[in-house]
């Protein structure tokens, strides 16, 4: 078991990637550094090799999906996972392991607190990133200032524990509105940023992976504020339901006879609907506290088998 462990996913980072490893050497000497490659057809894998990080191959394609891999593959007592892409300064690293060690399940890498906006040259990136952390906040009651950082540190616990559904860049989202939800501790401190090296070009694209990470919001809303979400449906069904039965009722009210029989129906399917809405609400709201009630458990679980490791380890 590492006592610091340094995760670094990259797909075609040749130009980067060796200064990243010797960053992470230089910044947490004792650290094991792991490159994961997912599927370059550069030199990624090589020059990460040697540049001394013990390197593994992803075949799945997706940020999501290496993620995944290194949390199931490596234990640590400390993670470090940023990009290999050279944007992050590693000097802030060390103070991220020291806030782990000291209880915070996830330390979050803030850019838009730095220099991000001067830096970041990709158009319409620093509106996303604004556009998600507004909405993600406003959703889940939380107040991160960076929602879709690529620089993170993460307790043994919230590794073991988070359960990685996203398939590409939508991860950090995932991950941050996990954390929110599950009351872990969370920790934001500000990190130098910079903008790509000459040579080397980003892999995220503006609005194909900016509609994949709105589509998982409003997907994890659904999952994770049931009543909230149901509850808008309803109200926009009943509302429906009520604007179109009002002149029906009217008409009813002047001839004595119901002259639109579809619109009524349409009405009645309606406030249907809504009140199926309203009851699925109530349901999934239970289950999330079932949900809940599994995943403390589940800590315990996880909290008992570091012991386990560590005293392993020790021994």
């Amino acid at each position: 078991m590492d006592k610091v462990a340094v995760l670094i996913p990259c797909f075609n980072e040749e130009i980067t990637i060796g200064k990243v490893v010797a960053d992470a050497k230089k910044y947490l000497p004792g650290a094991t550094i792991y490159v994961y490659d997912n599927n370059s057809t550069d030199k990624t894998f090589e020059t990460a090799k040697k540049a001394g990080a013990i390197v593994r191959k992803e075949p799945r394609q997706g940020k999501g999906n290496v993620v995944r891999t290194m949390f199931r593959e490596v234990d640590a007592d400390v993670y470090i996972m940023v990009d290999g892409d050279d944007t992050y300064g590693l000097e802030s690293a060390p103070e991220m392991v020291r806030r782990v060690k000291e209880g915070a399940d996830m330390v979050i890498g803030d850019r838009l607190s730095g220099a991000y906006y001067e830096e970041n040259k990709r158009a319409f990136h620093s509106f996303g990133n604004d556009l998600v952390r507004f909405q993600v906040n406003s959703l889940f009651h939380s107040h991160i200032k960076d929602i879709m950082t690529g620089y993170r540190a993460f307790s043994y616990r919230f590794v073991k524990t988070f359960p990685v559904r996203s398939k590409g860049f939508e991860i950090e989202t995932e991950m941050t509105v996990h954390a929110a939800d599950k009351n872990m501790v969370l920790s934001t401190m500000k990190i130098d940023y910079r903008d790509r090296p000459k040579g080397s070009y980003s892999k995220l694209h503006t609005f194909r992976d900016g509609m994949k990470v709105l589509y998982t919001i409003g997907d994890l809303f659904r999952k994770y504020r049931p009543i909230a979400f149901y509850g808008i449906l309803s109200l926009i069904f009943a509302g429906l339901g009520i604007g179109f039965f009002i002149p029906v009722f009217l008409d009813y009210l002047s001839t004595r006879a119901v002259e639109r029989f579809p619109t009524l129906i349409v009405c009645c399917f309606s406030m249907l609907i809504a009140v199926l809405c309203l009851f699925s609400g109530f349901l999934f709201s239970t289950l999330r506290n079932q949900e809940f009630v599994q995943f403390e458990r589940a800590l315990i679980a996880v909290d008992d088998a570091y012991k386990l490791k560590t005293k392993d380890y020790k021994n």
